[in-house]
């Protein structure tokens, strides 16, 4: 048995065949960990999501934001965006099943030394009070009043944590954290605009993973979401967003000896302001 993570796929359908038959993936005894925006950009996103809801336990997934985005343009809550590919899945007859299932899936997973997420932990978070605060909104979006949670997602404020937080803010600053974070200050402010490379992060800003004593550094944080920052595999983090989308490629590495697969991606005329 291997478990393998791997990189935003995003719709790359076929990158993703691709991967699968080079790691040899066999759904009777491998697992795969997924970072999450499975959808969205690529022009493979429905077959996407049919094969990996049909995967059931071989595939551990966390939402990213293009799969929440998804859900709000479902809803009537936001409009499909410049690039989104999206109406496929809208206008496809197993739609409910699909959106139902997507709305089940985890926002943060921990096993023995790992952890999944789709962007980030803000630097206070330890493991075990991340898989807790991931749960009070697993467990909105799961449960008959999701509506209200997606009407009210949207927004950058607050923009750090505080454990006196309640309501919707407290679960916009759980979400945001986790699927949109790439940049913060070491007190954990939030700064959502920035998509560039590290080298270049505004003055007083650092990558989250880089915050002094990051409470999560205990576990190794498998993350992707961050394109610009490209393969990253150290003590404890593994950051596998490569770009598959813009012409990079879609990767994977096998948990148990860190060996990492990739397959090259087709490039698409994209322009970088839309990433």
């Amino acid at each position: 048995m291997a478990t393998y993570a791997i990189g935003d796929l995003q719709g790359c359908h076929e990158a993703f065949q691709q991967l699968t038959e080079l790691i040899g993936f066999n759904v009777t005894k491998d697992k795969l960990w997924l970072v999450g925006d499975i959808v969205n950009r690529g022009t493979g996103s429905l077959p996407l999501l049919r094969f990996i809801m049909k995967l059931g336990d071989s595939a551990v997934l966390v939402l990213g934001n293009h799969d929440l985005h998804l859900l709000l343009v479902a809803e009537g809550f936001a409009q499909q965006r410049s690039g989104d590919t999206l109406q496929e899945i809208l206008e496809a007859p197993d739609r409910q099943t699909l959106l139902s299932w997507l709305r089940q899936q985890r926002l943060f997973y921990a096993e023995d030394e790992y952890a999944l997420v789709h962007a980030g932990l803000l630097p206070s978070w330890h493991i075990a009070q991340a898989a807790e605060l991931a749960q009070e909104v697993e467990t909105v979006l799961r449960g008959e009043k999701y509506h209200e949670l997606l009407l009210r997602m949207y927004g950058d404020e607050p923009n750090c944590w505080s454990d006196n937080l309640e309501g919707y803010d407290r679960l916009r600053v759980i979400i945001n954290a986790m699927t949109r974070l790439r940049i913060c200050t070491p007190d954990g402010r939030m700064e959502f605009s920035y998509k560039g490379q590290p080298r270049t992060i505004p003055s007083g800003y650092l990558p989250w993973f880089e915050a002094p004593q990051r409470a999560s550094s205990s576990a190794t944080v498998v993350f992707g979401h961050w394109s610009a920052l490209g393969l990253q595999v150290r003590d404890n983090i593994l950051a596998l967003d490569t770009g598959c989308l813009w012409g990079g490629q879609l990767t994977a590495i096998r948990l148990e000896d860190r060996r990492v697969f990739q397959v090259p991606c087709a490039r698409r005329s994209v322009a970088a302001s839309q990433r």
